[in-house]
Order: structure tokens, then C-alpha cells, then sequence
């Protein structure tokens, strides 16, 4: 099976990607667990002890993340999709799988984007953080990492079975 030029879009962007990851984890270092743990945090009480927690190194790191992660979700997104186009050229994808596999990636994205100006903003200014706003953040995430494991688990399932047949042709 040789690649075309939609495989080598997919691959072009899923480096990209990894490298981009690669980069934030890279600028968070010991700060990263916090930033999952702020994205999941459940009330306001609990956001403030996770910033609470944080010297002010970690603090430095957590806000020099933000920067690549407004390019980051960009990039996940047209990963995704050119995942989608790539697969959608090997197999027959049904109409709802093929809207499905447009819309999340964009989706999941966007709340990134949310997610990233709300922990932006609250990291400097503490009294805005009520649990509405970390519940509507931490739901927002949480949608948003449904979305985008929720489209890979999908392209890699049916990757696995285009692969599959190829092999045992």
C-alpha cells in the first residue's frame, strides 16, 4: 500500500502535532499534572487550590503554555480531518460518520480555545473564579477531550481495518 497525498497531509500534521504536544508538555515540566487537573477541577474551591499550590516557577510555566496551546488546537483539528479525508479515500464512511468526523475535531477545538481564554483570565485574576465558571470550563473540556479521543479512537479503528485487509490480501 503506498501513501498518497492525503496519507501524507495526515502524516504531515499528526508530526506536527506530536511535536507541538511535545512543546507544551516541554514548557510545563512539573506543572503539567495541574493543568489537568485545573481542566477537571469541579468548583472553584478546588481550582484555587490547584493555582494555590503552585510556586512561582510553576506558575510561569502554566501561563507560558498558553501561547502554543492557541495554535495547538489548530493543529489537533486539521490532524484530525486530514485523518478523516484519508480514510474516507480508503473505505466507504456513512454520511453521519462523515459529518461526525468534520465537525468534532473543529468542535473539540473551539473549546479548546474557551478553555484556554477562561484559564487564562483566571489565573491572574482569582476572585472571577466561582464554581459556574469551573463547572462550565471543566464541562466544556471534558467535551472537548471527548471529542477529540472520540475522533482518533474512530480513525484508528478504521485505519486498523483498512490496514487488516491490506495484509491479508
Amino acid at each position: 500500500m503506498t501513501l498518497g497525498a492525503l496519507d501524507r497531509r495526515m502524516l504531515g500534521w499528526s508530526a506536527l502535532f506530536v511535536v507541538s504536544q511535545a512543546n507544551i508538555a516541554r514548557l510545563l515540566g512539573p506543572a503539567a499534572p495541574k493543568v489537568l487537573a485545573v481542566q477537571t477541577a469541579w468548583s472553584a474551591q478546588r481550582y484555587r487550590q490547584i493555582l494555590a499550590s503552585m510556586d512561582e516557577t510553576e506558575i510561569v510555566r502554566f501561563r507560558s503554555h498558553y501561547l502554543p496551546d492557541f495554535v495547538h488546537p489548530a493543529i489537533y483539528a486539521i490532524a484530525l480531518r486530514a485523518g478523516a479525508r484519508s480514510l474516507a479515500a480508503k473505505t466507504s464512511l456513512s454520511p453521519a460518520a462523515t459529518t461526525a468526523l468534520a465537525v468534532a475535531p473543529v468542535a473539540s477545538a473551539a473549546g479548546d480555545y474557551i478553555e484556554n481564554i477562561v484559564g487564562l483570565i483566571l489565573v491572574d485574576n482569582r476572585e472571577q473564579i466561582t464554581d459556574t465558571v469551573v463547572r462550565t470550563t471543566t464541562v466544556v473540556s471534558t467535551v472537548k477531550w471527548v471529542l477529540a479521543i472520540g475522533t482518533l479512537t474512530y480513525l484508528s479503528q478504521g485505519f486498523l481495518r483498512v490496514w487488516a485487509k491490506a495484509l491479508l490480501r
